[in-house]
């Protein structure tokens, strides 16, 4: 770490910061020494403002509060007002010495209500009482009822070879089930053999779930034969990202810590897809935590370029999609964890509205921003999965009630689609995104030029920093972390650890200005349909996260470049060229998925690449 760090008028001296650190590791031993004593203590300060019973100091008869609040000078591991001034560096703010004094009369309060906090057990699964809601006041959602129905027509006979069926889109799959041309076990035995084939080297299953595939698939097959269709995910195998619960089969959420946890329970996605009549081959990797695509087995590699990894967090729903181990998967998306996977491996990645889909008895990273969403091999197949696993749940607190339809048969001709020019000049697009543009120009829609206003967005991300840190607080406070197999800079572990310097107060700053660029987002797709760009261009995927908008991302062509690093952003020291897939993105109004897969059928059509299969000579 660098000798200081400017803070606006102040300077952070590394000894400061050390000094911090040393206290709060100190007093955090001391609670925890003492928790379940401090987890049943009264408030500090009653309702009439009269103090109440505190911690008392280790070998002292003297409470925190009375310490501090008489000014003295603290015992090693006391706050003093030394350690304020430090503080106050980190937190940008400056107090004079007679505030200080006064700071230092009230501030024993707020240090322990804080470890009464951090004593309460707390589940990952009890969510905030504030609840994000992604619908501005004064705004309608019109609802157009439930109903999906594909574009894709008969597609033929059922293909002589096996890697043909395996790499068969889900509309292709879905009609072969239907008419009896395969059978769900047939179909099912066909995906094991490969996953027992590729997965070792590609590093994307945690768990294979083999038996339990072949019995749902023989029940599957036994419904369909009677008559009792249940749709068109009846008889399908799939993957599910390994942080939604499944009752007596681990969900270990990728990380070493959780590599045993065998839940009691469903999660609701799970009960949909099995009440859909999908057949659940396994539980696929995701990056610790829901970070990258390191996980504790391993790292989950892009089937198109097996040196490299497969991104995350859905790195094994997008690995295992790609390289046709299933029929579709399911992946979880807070920022970026769909579209980044899909853009590395080449997948169709549908992240909805937030709301629309439930997160019930799946692990919580960030309440205010997680989602569920299919991972898929045609633009089409994520209208069915969504199909399914769309609707309101009472056990999850954030759970919209709105429809989902799509009509395959719409036309696409005048519909409005917005676009940055710049997002296609300079280093920040390719060739592929160039002609991409150029096909949807030929496709009869109405291009429309927009601004997307400058907004400095990536402050947000500090909330998504704290909301993640307090889901896994058991971790950093028990020192469970260091287990974790991703220690650099930018992992969970040190984020944790540093986003404790985040004051409450810029919280709901950061929080506020969060409406602020709904609004602004709003502004812009009231006059489109649905906005096109570059798979990462202009900060559009971490807006339309912390807005709630959907993204569907899709490939669009293929472009030769060395192996690349978890971020992308760099690429590693070997120089040898690997031709990759480049993908593709359509931005939605809220609710309005409808309008991206739609443009997004349309556009994988003209285009004709998404067919290509990576070379898994492996």
């Amino acid at each position: 770490m660098s000798d200081s760090l400017e803070t606006g008028s102040f300077r952070l001296e590394e000894n400061d910061l050390i000094k911090i650190e040393n206290q709060l590791v100190t007093s955090r031993r001391k609670f925890l020494a003492g928790s379940a004593a401090v987890a049943g203590m009264a408030l500090t300060t009653a309702a009439c403002g009269q103090p109440g019973e505190t911690e008392k100091k280790e070998g002292s008869g003297q409470s925190l509060a009375t310490a501090v609040g008489n000014g003295a000078e603290a015992d090693a591991g006391d706050v003093t007002k030394a350690d304020l001034a430090a503080a106050e560096k980190i937190m940008g703010v400056e107090n004079t010495g007679a505030e200080r004094d006064q700071i230092m009369r009230t501030i024993g309060d707020q240090i322990t209500a804080a470890r009464q906090a951090r004593g309460l057990k707390v589940p990952n699964t009890l969510a905030p009482a504030l609840t994000f809601d992604p619908r501005l006041p004064g705004k309608t959602y019109g609802t157009s009822g439930n109903m999906v129905r594909v574009a894709a027509g008969d597609p033929g006979p059922l293909p002589a070879g096996e890697e043909d069926i395996a790499f068969s889109p889900l509309t292709s799959l879905s009609h072969w089930m239907r008419t009896r041309a395969i059978s769900s076990l047939d179909l099912t035995n066909l995906y094991l053999r490969r996953i027992e084939k590729h997965a070792p080297k590609l590093e994307n299953f945690v768990t294979v779930t083999a038996d339990l595939a072949r019995a749902q698939a023989e029940q599957a097959g036994r419904e369909i034969a009677a008559g009792n269709y249940r749709g068109p995910l009846h008889g399908i195998p799939y993957g599910l990202k390994d942080l939604a619960d499944t009752a007596g089969i681990r969900t270990t959420w990728g990380a070493m810590p959780y590599k045993d946890r065998v839940p009691e329970k469903d999660a609701r996605i799970t009960v949909l897809l099995r009440e859909a009549g999908a057949v659940l081959l396994g539980k696929t990797t995701l990056g610790a935590i829901a970070y990258g695509d390191r996980w504790f087995g391993g790292m989950t590699r892009n089937p198109w370029n097996t040196e490299e990894g497969s991104s995350g967090s859905s790195a094994g729903s997008a690995s295992s999609t790609a390289a046709g181990l299933v029929g579709f998967a399911i992946g979880t998306e807070t920022l970026g964890s769909i579209v980044s996977p899909s853009q590395r491996n080449g997948t169709t990645g549908l992240r909805p509205s937030f709301g629309r889909v439930s997160r019930a008895g799946a692990m919580a990273l960030c309440w205010s921003l997680d989602k569920f969403g299919p991972i898929c091999r045609g633009v089409e197949d994520t209208a069915l999965v969504l199909g399914a696993i769309n609707g309101y749940d009472t056990n999850d607190a954030s759970s919209v009630d709105q429809d989902f339809s799509y009509d395959g048969a719409k036309s696409i001709s005048g519909m409005k689609v917005g676009y940055v020019p710049a997002w296609f000049e300079g280093d920040g697009a390719n060739d592929v995104d160039r002609n991409a543009l150029e096909v949807l120009k030929s496709l009869g829609v109405n291009l429309v030029e927009i601004s997307i206003p400058e907004m400095p967005v990536g402050t947000l991300v500090q909330g998504l920093l704290a909301e993640s840190a307090a889901a896994f607080e058991e971790l950093t406070l028990s020192g469970e972390d260091a287990s974790m197999v991703w220690q650099d800079d930018q992992a969970w572990p040190n984020s944790w650890r540093t986003v404790r310097f985040l004051s409450a107060v810029d919280y709901i700053t950061i929080d506020r200005f969060r409406r602020r660029v709904m609004q602004e987002l709003d502004n812009v797709f009231s006059s489109v349909d649905a906005v096109f760009g570059p798979n990462f261009a202009g900060g559009m995927l971490v807006m339309t996260n912390f807005t709630g908008q959907p993204q569907l991302t899709l490939r669009a062509g293929f472009v030769d470049i060395p192996t690349r690093t978890q971020s992308g952003t760099g690429t590693t020291e070997n120089p040898a060229l690997h031709r990759v897939t480049h993908n593709v993105s359509f931005w939605a109004p809220l609710y309005r998925e409808e309008n991206a897969l739609l443009l997004g059928r349309a556009l994988e059509a003209a285009l004709g690449v998404a067919g290509e299969r990576p070379p898994l000579e492996i």
